[in-house]
C-alpha cells in the first residue's frame, strides 16, 4: 500500500446505505473514530423492501466467499441468519444446477452458501453496523456533491440535503468519501465538474428483465435441495431459479436476455417457466396454490465496469466500491460477494486511519475483487452470439474449455463441485486444469 499518508482528522463518510455502504462502514470501523453512512432511504430496523434497491424483490446469491466474508466481518451471521429463517447447505450438493437441460452430478463442494432474501440479509447486516462504535445511520438524507479542497486536488467531504427538501443543504465534512451509490452514481459527473479526468467504462449488453413471484414452500421442485437453478445457456437462452428463502417463503424468478421479456401476469409467467430447458420448476408452480404476490419485473441493460484504475489522475480522499465501480448481470449471483472482497481492499489500505492513494487502492480492487469475476461473466455473456462485444483467442479458448467442464460435470460429481467452488469465487480458475476434465471425458 504505497502512497498513504497518516492523518489527524477520523470521520469517514460512506455515501449509500445498501450492502456495498454497510460493508464499507464495517471495513472503515476498525480505523476511524466516526463512520457515517448517507442515505436518501429510510433505513428500517426490520426486513423491508426499499426504494432505493428496486432489485431486493428478485432471488439474490451470496456466493460462498461472500458468506465467507460476512462470517469473517460479523462473527456468528451464518447461525444468525439460519435462526431467522434462512436455508444453509452446500452450494455443490444441496442445489440442483441444470444446463440445457440436463442435470450436472452431485458432488459435496464443503462449501456454505446462505439462500435468503435481500432485505432479510440487508436487514441483520444493518443491525450489526448500526452496533459498531462510532458508526451512525444517516437516513433521508440524499448528496448532492462533493466538496474540495482549496485547490481542488481533494475531496474533503459531502454536500447533502434532506431527501425532498432541496433547500435544507448541508456540508458533511470527511478525511476519506467513499461512494457506493451503485451504478447510478453522479460522483463521475461531480469529478470531471472539477476538471479530473473521465473514468473510462466498458459495456456488456445483456438486455436482461427478470420477473419473480413468491409462494409459500412446497415439497417441489426438489425435496432434496433447497434451490433449483435453470440456467440460460446460447442453446436455451431462457433461465429460472425456485430457491427455498426466510422460512416458509419460495421464490420464483424468471429471467430472459436480449429483450426477451417474463411476463409479470400470473398466466404468462407460467407460460413462461414452461417454456424452459427443464420441466421442474413450471410443474411444481402450476401444483402450488399459495402465490403470495402478484409476479414483478426488473430490467437490467448491461454489465457496465468503471475503470478507475486505468484513470492517471485522480483526487485524494475519495474511493469507490460495489456497483459504483462494477455492476455484474445478476443472473450470475456476484454482486455482493465481490462488494465484501472489495471491503476487504478497503479495509487493507485505510489501517491505521490513513487516507490512501487512490491509484494503490483501484489497482488493488480491480485486482484482488473484481478481475475475476468480470472475466467469468464477460466470458459467459459473450457465449450468447447475439451479444455484442469483442471476443478474443482467450475469450474463445476459455469458453471452449468452460464447455468441456460442463459436460464432464454432467457425469463426474468430483468436477461439478470444483466447478462451483470457482464460480463461488473460492477456488482459482486453474483448479479446472484441462488435464483433469479431459481424463473425466475420455473415462466417461
Amino acid at each position: 500500500m504505497d502512497g498513504v499518508t497518516a492523518v489527524a482528522g477520523r470521520r469517514a463518510v460512506v455515501m449509500g446505505g445498501s450492502m456495498g455502504g454497510l460493508l464499507a462502514a464495517r471495513a472503515l470501523a476498525e480505523s476511524f473514530d466516526e463512520v457515517v453512512v448517507v442515505d436518501r432511504d429510510v433505513l428500517p430496523e426490520e426486513s423491508a423492501n426499499r426504494r432505493g434497491t428496486p432489485q431486493d424483490r428478485h432471488v439474490h446469491g451470496l456466493l460462498a466467499r461472500g458468506r465467507q466474508i460476512l462470517e469473517e466481518f460479523f462473527p456468528g451471521m451464518t447461525e444468525e441468519l439460519r435462526a431467522a429463517g434462512a436455508v444453509v447447505g452446500d452450494v455443490a450438493g444441496d442445489v440442483r444446477w441444470i444446463m440445457d437441460g440436463v442435470p450436472i452430478s452431485k458432488g459435496h463442494a464443503n462449501l456454505l452458501t446462505v439462500s435468503v432474501s435481500r432485505p432479510t440479509l440487508e436487514a441483520h447486516v444493518r443491525r450489526r453496523v448500526r452496533g459498531l462504535a462510532g458508526v451512525r445511520l444517516l437516513d433521508r438524507t440524499e448528496v448532492v456533491g462533493l466538496r474540495f479542497s482549496p485547490d481542488g486536488q481533494r475531496v474533503t467531504g459531502v454536500r447533502t440535503v434532506q431527501t425532498g427538501d432541496a433547500a435544507s443543504g448541508s456540508t458533511l465534512a470527511a478525511d476519506l468519501v467513499v461512494d457506493t451509490l451503485g451504478r447510478g452514481s453522479r460522483v463521475q459527473r461531480w469529478l470531471v465538474d472539477q476538471g479530473w479526468p473521465e473514468v473510462p467504462e466498458e459495456n456488456t449488453p445483456a438486455g436482461l428483465t427478470y420477473t419473480t413471484r413468491h409462494y409459500r414452500a412446497g415439497p417441489q421442485p426438489s425435496p432434496a435441495d433447497f434451490s433449483v437453478d435453470i440456467v440460460a445457456t446460447p442453446d436455451y437462452p431462457r433461465g429460472a431459479v425456485c430457491a427455498r428463502i426466510d422460512g416458509g417463503v419460495q421464490v420464483v424468478t424468471a429471467y430472459g436476455i436480449l429483450g426477451d421479456v417474463p411476463p409479470a401476469d400470473p398466466e404468462g409467467f407460467l407460460d413462461f417457466l414452461k417454456s424452459l430447458s427443464s420441466p421442474e420448476i413450471y410443474e411444481a408452480m402450476v401444483e402450488n396454490e399459495a402465490p403470495l404476490d402478484a409476479p414483478v419485473s426488473h430490467r437490467f441493460p448491461a454489465s457496465l465496469r468503471r475503470r478507475y484504475e486505468l484513470v492517471e489522475r485522480l483526487p485524494t480522499g475519495l474511493l469507490a466500491l460495489g456497483d459504483a465501480v462494477c455492476s455484474f448481470n445478476p443472473t450470475y449471483g456476484q454482486g455482493m460477494t465481490v462488494v465484501a472482497l472489495g471491503a476487504k481492499v478497503l479495509r487493507d489500505h485505510v489501517a491505521g486511519g490513513q487516507v490512501p492513494d487512490p491509484a494503490a487502492y483501484f489497482r488493488d480492487l480491480a485486482r484482488d475483487a473484481v478481475d475475476e469475476a468480470w472475466r467469468q461473466a464477460l466470458c459467459n455473456d459473450l457465449g450468447f452470439p447475439e451479444v455484442t462485444g469483442d471476443r478474443t483467442p482467450e475469450i474463445l479458448a476459455e469458453q471452449e474449455h468452460m464447455g468441456r467442464v460442463l459436460e464432464a460435470a454432467r457425469y463426474d460429481g468430483a468436477i461439478a463441485a470444483a466447478y462451483t467452488r470457482v464460480i463461488s469465487l473460492v477456488d482459482p480458475p486453474q483448479a479446472l486444469h484441462a488435464d483433469w476434465v479431459r481424463k473425466a471425458l475420455r473415462s466417461d
